[in-house]
């Protein structure tokens, strides 16, 4: 692929709408959130979510190993959130990275500053180069007590960016 195309690809990928949020992952005692920007709803019978993880990511890892992750959707006007966990997350009591959060029903974690949450079992995991598809049933939804309606965090509302080709000196999400 010419550079030229390379270039063109990124600016028109990264033109996709896409929110920006908090992947909860956990396997046994190892917890972790992840920034994360793939994510849509892929069916409505059953209710079904699908996020795209590097495929050497610890998120990535403790997903397989557990069979669950949550989506937790953070207010627009709180995207600092977001740099603190573009690496791997530290656990300390109830907070990951210092940010509270609870166990859900699968054991992930849901962050209980999120302004919404989605927690997801597995149902199938696709292989895509990269990155794996991990699609999801959802087994439990909420919002922040009146957060309902609040918008969301959006990769545009952040000079981050990612997706479109892979550019050199620049690595993938490997939290």
């Amino acid at each position: 692929m010419e550079q030229s195309d390379v270039e063109t690809i990124n600016k028109v990928m990264w033109q996709i709408p896409t929110v920006l949020c908090l992947v909860g992952s956990r396997s046994g005692d190892e917890w972790n959130g992840m920034t994360q920007s793939w994510v849509t709803q892929v069916a409505m019978q059953p209710v079904l979510v699908a996020i795209s993880v590097d495929s050497s990511a610890v998120t990535n890892r403790l997903i397989k190993e557990s069979g669950a992750f949550s989506v937790n959707l953070w207010d627009r006007e709180d995207t600092r959130v977001f740099v603190k966990f573009s690496k791997p997350a530290a656990k300390d009591g109830d907070t990951l990275n210092g940010r509270p959060i609870r166990e859900g029903k699968t054991g992930v974690p849901i962050f209980t500053e999120a302004v919404a949450f989605l927690e997801c079992r597995v149902s199938q995991t696709i292989p895509l180069g990269s990155h794996d598809l991990f699609v999801g049933e959802v087994v439990d939804a909420g919002f922040l007590d009146g957060r309902e309606g609040t918008p969301v965090a959006r990769i545009g509302d952040t000079r981050m960016k990612y997706g479109g080709v892979l550019r050199k000196g620049h690595e993938a999400n490997r939290s």
